[in-house]
Order: C-alpha cells, then structure tokens, then sequence
C-alpha cells in the first residue's frame, strides 16, 4: 500500500482527480491523507466532498478552516459568508448526509504504525503530542454532539490568543480550533499571531512560524500540514507543509509517505481560479 498526502484542494476538484490520475491512485491498495480545506472559494466544492466522502476508508481528512466554515454555515451563522462557492453543496440533495460526514472528520490524525501526525494549520509550542489529542477530541466531541449548533454560532474570533490549560467553555473550544485550523505564526510563550498571513519575514517582530519555536514540544513528532499558501512547500523541524496554492495558480502537491523521510511524489499545476489580494485583505 502507498500512502499520499494531498495539500489544500479548496474546490479544485479537476486538478485533485489530475493528480490522482497521475499518481495511479488506486483506492482498492493505496490511502490518500488530506490536510483539510476540501471546499470553499474554488468552482467545484461539492464535487470534491462527495469524491473524498466516497473513497471511504481510502481517505483520511482532517476538518481545515474552510471546512469549519461551511459547518458554520449550515447552521445559519453566514457572518463570514462572502463569496457564496458554496450554494451548490447548501442546495445539494444529499446536503444533509454531506454535513454530517463533514461533522466526524477529525481535527488531527496520528497513524502509529508510520508515525505521522496530519493536521490542517499548526500546533502551539507547549503542546505535546498527548494534549494535542486530548484538545483535539475535547472539539470533535462537540462538533458531533448536541454543543454543535452553540459551537459554530461562536465559532470566529482571535481570542483567546493563547490557549492555556484553564480555559473553558466556549473560548477553550474556538482557542483549539484556532490552533489546528488557522495557525501560522505564535510567540514563544505560545500566545497565537492569527493576524500574520504572508511568507516567514513578513511576520510581526516577536512572532515565528509556529513549527521554528524553540523548545517546541512536538519537535521529534513528524508533521504534515496546509492552510499556508504563502509558505508553499517546506520541509523543515521536522514538518512538512504542502499547501502549495492550488487555488491561486500554484500547483496541487502530493507528498509519499514512508517510514524514512516522505518524498514529493508530484506537483502538478493548477489554474488560477480566487484573486489572492481580493481574499487577504
């Protein structure tokens, strides 16, 4: 069996199933892992759910923060609600069963036996890999439990900019979230720079890619992550980032796995699809 990880798809169904195509993937012997951001922004968001949903346990995904905002829409908080990319999966007929998939996929993914951790944006420094599962789970319960609909009326916020252990309620659950779906940037003490979008050197004085902090807790753990389009590929402390702007003209990257260091197994182009300055902002 091969294992693939895929970074940030948003949309791009015809450069996912390009890739695939080019892989040979065979979902009968082979897993793809994705980093989240299935949907959103790109012109074929329901196309990609129902394609990842399908491969069933041929593919492993973890909720990205696009994918925590379709979950905020389908519960009616359309705050943040712009572009509108993704009616055709709100009018779809299987909507509901979509959702509910959508709700049980993870926010972080450990596999054992090859030791690697999948996760969408970023882990705080003072997390090891144990309170990172049990901060992970503390989410997942609720996303599929009653606290679902409460969860994603509050669910968009910067604070609290650091997620301590004696935070509770709500702000415990969004601080969590933010870490594993939007982080780049942190300071030492962990406290989260949510503001900071652009490349390494752009940053706020103070600040570091959360993967370069000293004393980072998961520093021997292998990592995989997306969300940072203007990181692209990078291969460093350990972790990998894959988001490679598919949806800004960049290329869709599939990462190979393997008990050794994990290979680039392609990286095809994509067609600029979102005006990155028109989202940025």
């Amino acid at each position: 069996m091969t294992t693939y990880a895929i970074g940030d798809i948003q949309g791009c169904y015809d450069a996912l199933r390009n890739l695939l195509d080019h892989l040979k993937f065979d979902p009968q012997h082979d897993q793809v892992w994705f980093v989240g951001d299935l949907v959103n922004r790109g012109p074929q968001s329901l196309a990609v759910l129902r394609f990842v949903k399908n491969l069933g346990p041929s593919a492993i995904t973890v909720l990205g923060n696009h994918d925590m905002h379709l979950l905020a829409i389908s519960q009616g908080n359309t705050s943040h609600y712009r572009d509108h990319s993704l009616d055709p999966i709100l009018n779809a007929p299987d909507y509901a069963d979509l959702i509910t998939w959508l709700r049980y996929r993870p926010l972080m993914h450990y596999d054992t036996v090859q030791n690697y951790v999948l996760i969408h944006a970023g882990l705080p420094p003072q997390w090891d890999l144990a309170t990172a599962k049990s901060r992970a789970q503390e989410v997942e319960g609720v996303l599929r439990g009653h606290g679902f609909n409460e969860l994603m009326q509050d669910l968009y916020g910067n604070h609290p900019a650091n997620c301590t252990d004696s935070l509770t309620g709500i702000e415990r659950l969004r601080c969590t979230i933010n870490c594993f779906t939007r982080l780049r940037y942190c300071a030492p003490d962990g406290s989260l720079g949510l503001k900071e979008k652009g490349p390494p050197g752009t940053q706020k004085s103070g600040l570091k890619p959360w993967f370069e902090v000293p004393g980072r807790a998961t520093a021997d753990q292998r990592i995989i992550f997306g969300h940072w389009s203007t990181l692209g590929f990078n291969a460093s402390y350990n972790t990998w980032a894959i988001d490679t702007g598919c949806l800004w003209g960049g290329t869709l990257t599939a990462l190979q796995l393997s008990l050794d260091t994990p290979t680039i197994a392609a990286q095809l182009p994509c067609h600029q699809i979102a005006d990155y300055k028109f989202y940025i902002k």
